[in-house]
């Protein structure tokens, strides 16, 4: 059955790849199950043999395994026949059945639309502060709206190792953003006009009126939280019901840094504190009144139904969050383990608590907080089961050798943790903070023992009686600013920042299995063979990295990454127009740095210095190291960075195969690159010998017809196989005469969704179709990735890896 189980996740892990192999292996699967279940019970009653044994395991592993991947791929295709695709303006009748969110710019407000398809839709509404301040029309709970807007629909940036808005969407079940013009509020008599009375219906249910009524409570938490005189309101907050619409920025990035941002979110220990505090309390009432009932009915039997009854409210409570889910589900489990007297198995406890979730809530697999959640549980109960073997062996007899007994649980529990949990956050979040264990090691118990259980009976006192509850908020404030002040002394000691981790699949891979042999138990497999794990880690290997050229989806601008064997180089960053908002270096160049494994960059080449292509360098120059760097302009360069015009004439020889040079500016038009920034790019060519079918390579960067006369002239035998279109595919740029003579074999425009400049042009995109050359952009196919296999230069592009990438 664990097989089963563990098939089943990792069937589900597949969402969004297409596997034909594993669909057509459904049915057969079912079938070798059903047969083996029958000679099980049958013939091979009392067949115990190894063969027959590991028949069973690896059948029950590939019946679950498909049927998770089929269940996946069918909840998928469903909700992905909702999702938005085009930008439009609507009117649409709406419910407010959930808490807004709210940010410095917007308030984020999910609503459930009934007039755009056969069946309800959840869509994201964005209504600006102003709006709701000046002219009081913020969405209640519980009312209906016509409202008027425009569609926004998810469009992520497809570059591997970047935040992926679709998938997120995906997951929190939202099918398209839309940006609320007009309000207007509607009767429950006016959406039965409308012919939506079986709806208004629904609502009507007692499990919906709970629903509704739970988050009108947290909204009415939140307005006195936020009326209250103490400092730490948004950690006041957080911490009680994971609602962070009051946390400062400041806090935010605090925690970040040093690495608790999972401190934020609500926990199994929250749920747990909350329904431990309830059934403690219980229990000293019946010992006090009438013990007697524990006569009739045993203490663990007798509380086991409030304890989940408390799990299940904080869980209503606190939205549903994954964390908690997971921790209701393994408290019901375990609970009907000891009502039918079965032995409890941690491991298959959590197998089951995860299995099941993924029944009812399958998109729970793309969230980090599933794997992040389950993968702490699976450390904690490891260090529970050592903790139980060693107290066999040790007698603690004195109260201090408990308390060190158990301060060594917490140090040991700390450092394992962030050892296990590191190729999680690597893949998820591409940086670590080294001084987490130690801020966690204070943290954790600080907030776990005393903040969390302050703020639970703070909220307790402000449903009794509120003065009560503000009481506590204010004493629970000066708990909360003893730990800020413990972080901020931490803080000015060590100045700690995230680190970007570069490392590939490989590696990573390795890491994972040394950490698993890490963690099994003693005896499974021999601890020395951690080292052959991590040998990767540390080994380099200069040929593991054959030639590839990636055009990166920055949105409305340009970033290119060559690489061969130990060379590494880029041709711009793209740039947002305000970096502090979104950092195109961060957020996109960053990531998808790490996760291709490279530490720093031999050469940047900034075409020239227009935001859209040097803006991303600007915002990483100081965290990332790059040996020297290029461009048409004067630039400041961090201390171990060199710097030096690019100009025709440049070249350099990578290895026998490789050659990049310089077509353009000439050095002498250098001088005017300050007041003619596009037609003064650099232009580089790249040449990639004994390849088919692409071999030569021309990047624009944004020159126009001048740069392009001037090429055909000096260079009028030029070859080129892919061409990076100038200017993002202007109509002032790639003109027919100039695309005619190269006539290349492939063009490539990097240009954002939907962008102001209507990129690539309508004119350009005519000139192309008349002379029968292909062209990619980055706003269809994502990143568009050039790979050597052998002798053979290959395609792929980012937006065919995952299903709801494609449009």
């Amino acid at each position: 059955m664990q097989l089963i189980c563990l098939g089943w996740v990792i069937g589900i892990a597949t969402m969004g790849k297409t596997f034909p192999m594993l669909q057509s292996l459904l049915i057969p699967s079912i079938v070798l199950f059903i047969i083996v279940v029958l000679l099980k019970w049958t013939v091979l009653k009392h067949d115990h043999s190894l063969y027959f044994k590991c028949l069973q395991l690896c059948i029950g592993f590939s019946l679950g395994m498909t049927l998770g991947y089929s269940y996946a791929y069918m909840q998928l295709t469903d909700r992905l026949a909702f999702r938005e695709q085009q930008t439009e303006q609507v009117e649409v009748i709406v419910y407010v059945k959930n808490l807004n969110e709210w940010g410095d710019q917007s308030i984020q407000q999910k609503i459930q639309v009934l007039n755009r398809h056969a069946e309800v839709v959840q869509w994201q509404a964005f209504l600006k502060n102003e709006i709701d301040l000046k002219q009081q029309t913020s969405l209640e709970l519980g009312q209906y709206y016509r409202l008027q807007g425009n569609t926004r629909p998810a469009h992520s940036y497809a570059t591997k190792g970047s935040f992926d808005q679709e998938q997120w969407y995906i997951q929190q079940n939202i099918m398209s953003g839309f940006k609320v013009s007009a309000v207007q509020k509607l009767s429950e008599q006016d959406i039965y006009s409308l012919g939506y009375g079986r709806y208004v219906r629904q609502q009507h249910s007692v499990l919906n009126q709970v629903r509704l009524w739970v988050e009108q409570q947290r909204l009415a938490l939140r307005h006195f939280i936020a009326q209250q005189p103490v400092r730490n309101k948004g950690l006041l907050l957080a911490l009680l019901t994971g609602d962070q619409s009051l946390l400062q920025p400041e806090t935010e990035q605090l925690f970040q840094r040093f690495g608790m941002s999972h401190l934020l979110a609500i926990s199994g220990p929250h749920v747990l504190i909350f329904a431990l505090l309830l059934c403690w309390s219980l229990h000293q009432l019946i010992c006090r009144y009438c013990p007697q009932i524990y006569l009739k009915c045993p203490k663990q039997y007798l509380l086991i139904l409030p304890f989940c009854l408390c799990v299940l409210l904080y869980c209503a409570f606190v939205g549903f969050e994954i964390p908690a889910l997971r921790t209701l589900l393994t408290c019901l489990l375990m609970s009907a383990f000891v009502l039918l007297k079965q032995k409890i198995q941690p491991l298959s406890i959590l197998l089951f608590s995860a299995s099941i979730l993924l029944i009812f809530d399958p998109f729970s697999i793309l969230s980090a907080a599933f794997w992040l959640s389950y993968g702490a549980c699976f450390v904690l109960l490891r260090i529970y089961q050592t903790v139980q073997q060693q107290n066999h062996l040790e007698e603690i007899k004195t109260w201090t050798q408990a308390i060190k007994i158990q301060l060594k649980i917490l140090i040991e529990s700390q450092w394992k943790i962030s050892l296990a949990l590191l190729p999680l956050m690597l893949v998820f979040f591409k940086q670590i903070a080294w001084v987490t264990p130690l801020s966690n090691l204070f943290a954790i118990p600080w907030i776990g023992l005393l903040i969390v259980p302050l703020d639970i009976i703070a909220a307790f006192g402000y449903f009794i009686f509120e003065p009560l509850g503000g009481l506590f908020f204010q004493i629970n404030d000066l708990c909360i600013s003893g730990l800020l002040l413990f972080i901020q002394w931490l803080d000015w000691i060590f100045s700690p920042t995230l680190q970007p981790i570069a490392m590939n699949t490989w590696t990573l891979f390795s890491l994972c299995l040394g950490l698993v042999i890490l963690f099994l138990p003693r005896g499974v497999v021999p601890k020395l063979w951690v080292i052959l794990c991590f040998i990767p880690l540390i080994a380099v290997d200069a040929d593991q990295n054959d030639f590839e050229l990636t055009v990166l989806d920055v949105g409305q601008g340009q970033a290119i990454f060559i690489r061969d064997q130990e060379q590494t180089l880029m041709i711009d960053m793209g740039g947002n127009y305000d970096e502090s908002k979104f950092s195109v270096g961060k957020q996109i160049i960053l990531p998808f740095l790490s996760v291709n494994g490279v530490s720093q960059l031999n050469q940047l080449i900034l075409t020239h210095l227009d935001q859209d292509h040097r803006g991303g360098y600007e915002s990483i120059k100081h965290d990332f190291p790059i040996k020297k760097v290029y461009s048409n302009e004067q630039l400041d360069v961090e201390n171990l960075s060199q710097f030096d015009y690019c100009h025709q004439g440049q070249q350099w020889h990578w290895s026998d195969r490789v050659n990049i040079s310089v077509l353009s500016p000439k050095p002498e038009h250098l001088a005017r690159a300050k007041f003619e920034k596009n037609e003064r790019s650099c232009v580089v060519y790249l040449q990639v010998k004994n390849v088919q079918p692409y071999q030569n390579f021309l990047l624009m960067g944004d020159a126009g017809w001048e740069t392009e006369y001037h090429i055909l002239q000096a260079y009028p035998d030029l070859k080129v196989d892919v061409l990076v279109l100038g200017h993002h595919g202007s109509r002032h740029s790639s003109a027919y005469h100039f695309l005619k003579q190269l006539k290349p074999k492939l063009t490539v425009a990097s240009a954002g969704w939907n962008n102001r400049y209507g990129h690539p042009s309508v004119m350009v995109e005519s000139r192309l179709k008349d002379l029968n050359i292909p062209l990619l952009t980055t706003i269809e196919h994502g990143s568009i990735r050039f790979f050597k296999q052998k002798n053979i230069m290959s395609i792929a592009f980012e937006r065919d890896s995952q299903r709801w990438l494609k449009h």
